[in-house]
């Protein structure tokens, strides 16, 4: 690849993702309160093989450690998220110091290492107790997620530049509410509905509230978005793409810019209409100062008179007979650009971070090393995506390679590996590999 991390300017920023519960382990130490996903990954049958995140990655004992080797790689720009009930175990009230003094430590060291932390504030660890309350389908959530950003950027906002308020909306009502398959495993269109609306109403309030504290910070929330074509060219197929790309790509983006929810576009949609109160239209938007991206894949869809309320379906990469990762997600590195230029063409878009980008393959260690081409050539094509988009206008001024490590990866558990560094559970030994070898040759540059 001949393309250099000068290209895309000074000012762009390189990085990488992790996120609390995946990384931190240390489910109950020092306080911390039990979150939605240490309950759900305990259920038989929720998580691959039984797998759970009791350990993890053991960064909550191995934080420092970590952010060396990142420094090692030329890494300078590190995004993670806070464990709300490690901060607040029952998810309000009664703070966890120890939590709080766990954040304090990981925030300072990277400053004092010249890295600079990028914080999530919800990344789908519900606390537990909230959860009996009814959690995301409580409108009551609005005052709680308001208490816990409040506390947050109080504590950490003297010292941490850049927020972003949710981590993909979508996937944690629509896995965690809909189709139950991620934690708090709910099923229904009334428990998604009322979730992704309080949603969208606490990442507006969580930028609102941020800003209140000190203007000067720099805040965004991420979403997960895919390019989304028809299967073929048929007038059904076409209305199914529509419809698939209102739900994944504009559902929680629009209402957050003042263009409300696609219903236009997804009938369905209408019946959001009941847990929307007087003055909601105005408290769903917010200026964020950029716009998080997270995409790994493009989906094709077709008409399919049998699911529920969109007669949509995806078609799965397996069924395709394309190149694709271990989570069945065909690799597309276009996609990226195709996404870049459609959230681009919103009128008043802010300036747009790729805050999660990468792959997972098959890693076989070998004699110390890991020869993971295949995760290194997606990197680069992404990388090469991004660039075009940019040289094309595209206001997009980061790149955040998802993930640093290998972690837990929600229902999948460990199998999928995500890392640019290899993770020996058994074992907790780091292995760089060839993709994080080439990463950090790159910003080098």
């Amino acid at each position: 690849m001949n393309i250099s991390k000068n290209d895309f300017g000074r000012n762009f920023h390189w990085g990488v993702s992790s996120a609390a519960f995946q990384v931190e382990g240390a489910h109950d130490k020092d306080g911390k309160g039990e979150s939605i996903w240490d309950f759900f990954s305990n259920k038989k049958n929720k998580v691959y093989n039984g797998h759970h995140a009791r350990v993890a990655c053991d960064f909550y004992i191995r934080d420092y450690e970590e952010i060396l080797l990142m420094k090692q790689m030329n890494v300078f720009n590190y995004r993670f998220s806070l464990s709300w009930s490690r901060i607040f175990p029952d998810g309000i009230g009664k703070v966890n110091h120890k939590g709080v003094e766990f954040y304090n430590r990981v925030i300072d060291f990277c400053l004092n290492e010249g890295i600079e932390p990028w914080i999530t504030l919800y990344h789908w660890d519900l606390p537990l107790a909230l959860e009996r309350k009814g959690g995301w389908t409580n409108r009551e959530i609005i005052k709680w997620f308001s208490e816990y950003v409040s506390f947050c950027i109080k504590i950490f906002g003297d010292r941490v530049k850049h927020w972003m308020i949710l981590n993909e909306p979508m996937v944690f009502t629509g896995a965690g509410y809909f189709m139950g398959i991620h934690a708090p495993g709910k099923k229904g269109l009334s428990n998604f509905l009322a979730a992704a609306h309080h949603a969208v109403l606490c990442q507006a309030e969580g930028g609102r509230i941020a800003k209140s504290y000190n203007s000067n910070l720099k805040i965004g929330t991420t979403f997960s978005c895919s390019h989304i074509e028809a299967k073929t060219n048929s007038i059904k197929d076409r209305q199914a793409q529509v419809k698939i790309d209102a739900l994944l790509n504009r559902m929680f983006l629009e209402p957050l810019l003042g263009l409300n929810y696609p219903v236009k576009d997804l009938k369905v949609l209408r019946r959001i209409e009941q847990f929307i109160k007087d003055g909601d239209d105005k408290k769903m938007c917010f200026n964020m100062d950029f716009i998080g991206v997270q995409n790994y894949t493009r989906e094709i869809v077709s008409f399919d008179f049998f699911t529920p309320f969109v007669q949509a379906k995806i078609v799965k990469a397996d069924k395709r007979n394309v190149h694709r990762t271990v989570m069945n997600w065909e690799v597309y590195p276009s996609s990226i650009y195709y996404i870049l230029k459609k959230y681009a063409a919103y009128k008043n878009i802010p300036e747009i971070i790729v805050t999660e980008s990468g792959a997972a393959f098959e890693d076989t260690l070998i004699d110390g090393n890991i020869q993971d081409e295949e995760r290194k050539l997606f990197i680069q094509n992404h990388i090469a995506e991004i660039l075009k988009a940019k040289q094309e206008g595209v206001k997009v001024n980061g790149y955040f390679v998802w993930s640093f490590t290998d972690n837990f990866e929600w229902a999948e558990g460990y199998k999928p590996r995500f890392g640019l560094v290899y993770v020996d559970f058994e074992t907790q030994q780091r292995t760089i590999k060839a993709s994080g070898k080439w990463y950090s040759d790159f910003l080098s540059g």
